[in-house]
């Protein structure tokens, strides 16, 4: 069984049909979903899903893109949403200085608010990264020297170096679809040293679909195509990267209680 540890369940492509797209994963072998939220809009909707699937867990956490419309978040609406039992998970946040879609200060205002929050709960973080390494980087040491937090990398597409620094600091790398473009090569050998207990997978669904899927909105279903890319890449049988990276989101999302 896989788990696809980063989804968005309420976006176009997906919502739609969303019972389908769940039908279809579970049918493929996908027996957990975390269902990622963006903005403070769609945390009640995430957990709604998430409270009436029990397959499924639900975060609640401002994207990097929607961090100029959140500038003024109360820390006690995301304390108060992470009280719920179905939420598991802060974020997705972090920093993208890609689309620069929001000020890079308060992009890093609230990628510290959300550490915070994740070091007072407990609850794992969820990382978005875009052409910010060392920013990142930056507030992750600094941060931490405050206090432990846990926390992932999701949809891992940055530098060799950052993925060994990461790993240093005690985070876990998380592999989209993106792992069987071919033009990942970089990416595949990064991810052929990923340690087997660091390593999730995902499909940040509906966006990233794996080969053969290109050009189709993703579905979590597709996480399956990702896993065995990645076991053939990395030399091992489906059958052992779906128990580590189960294993691996069990011990993470420690509150889902797998």
């Amino acid at each position: 069984m896989l788990i696809d540890s980063h989804c968005h369940l309420e976006y176009k492509g997906v919502i739609e049909d969303q019972a389908g797209v769940l039908e279809r994963a579970r049918a493929a072998g996908i027996d957990q979903f975390l269902n990622i939220s963006t903005k403070r809009s769609e945390w009640d909707q995430v957990i709604a899903t998430a409270t009436r699937e029990n397959d499924v867990w639900a975060s609640v956490g401002i994207h990097p893109h929607e961090a100029d419309a959140h500038a003024d978040l109360d820390v006690d609406a995301l304390r108060q949403a992470t009280d719920n039992p179905r939420v598991i998970a802060i974020g997705e946040t972090g920093l993208d200085y890609y689309y620069d879609h929001s000020d890079r200060t308060v992009q890093q205002a609230l990628f510290r608010m959300h550490i915070g929050m994740a070091r007072e709960t407990g609850l794992p973080l969820i990382i978005h990264t875009r052409d910010a390494e060392e920013d990142t980087l930056s507030i992750l040491e600094d941060e931490l020297g405050k206090g432990a937090f846990p926390a992932l990398i999701h949809c891992f597409t940055a530098s060799a170096d950052f993925g060994e620094k990461v790993l240093e600091l005690g985070l876990t790398i998380s592999l989209s679809g993106i792992v069987t473009f071919k033009n990942a090569k970089d990416l595949q050998e990064v991810a052929k040293t990923i340690p087997a207990d660091r390593l999730l997978v995902e499909t940040d669904s509906p966006f990233l679909a794996p080969v053969p899927h290109r050009g189709r909105p993703c579905e979590p279903a597709f996480v399956a195509n990702t896993a065995q890319f990645l076991a053939d890449l990395r030399g091992e049988t489906l059958e052992t990267l779906a128990a580590n990276t189960s294993r691996n989101f069990a011990k993470l999302f420690k509150k889902a209680g797998l």
